[in-house]
């Protein structure tokens, strides 16, 4: 089997008010739509982000569990500086998100910030300045 991740699925309540905020708000494009049902948003090379009406994804997956607090599910959108961090989340609170916690700098040397989507779920934006941050950029150039 080979090693990657092909799709992230999320399940989301209001799917229409989810489309503005990715494709209005954050200005991506679609790849995939089917009103109602899902939207799926090409993220890299070979990764889709699959957003789910949540009764569609229930009635292919199964009951879905929920309660208080946060998501357990972080997503990482990583950039090339530290600006950049501060860039991301203010782009993210104009699309009407949720900054639930400024850049700041890591004890791991890196800069990261929070935003929450409508559905509450974490996108963290980070500079790593390290190997492992350098890999997950695309190519410049």
């Amino acid at each position: 089997m080979d090693q990657r991740i092909s799709f992230v699925t999320l399940p989301v309540a209001d799917l229409p008010a989810t489309r503005r905020f990715y494709l209005t708000g954050l200005g991506w494009e679609a790849h995939v739509e089917v009103p109602g049902e899902v939207l799926m948003i090409r993220t890299g090379q070979h990764l889709v982000l699959s957003l789910w009406d949540r009764a569609a994804f229930s009635r292919e997956v199964g009951e879905l569990q929920s309660g208080p607090g946060v998501p357990p599910l972080t997503l990482a959108h990583n950039v090339a500086t530290p600006a950049e961090v501060d860039e991301v989340l203010a782009t993210a609170r104009g699309a009407g998100a949720s900054v639930v916690q400024p850049g700041e700098h890591r004890d791991w040397g890196g800069y990261t910030g929070y935003f929450a989507d409508p559905d509450g779920f974490r996108w963290e934006v980070a500079w790593n300045p390290g190997e492992i941050g350098r890999l997950v950029l695309p190519e410049e150039g």
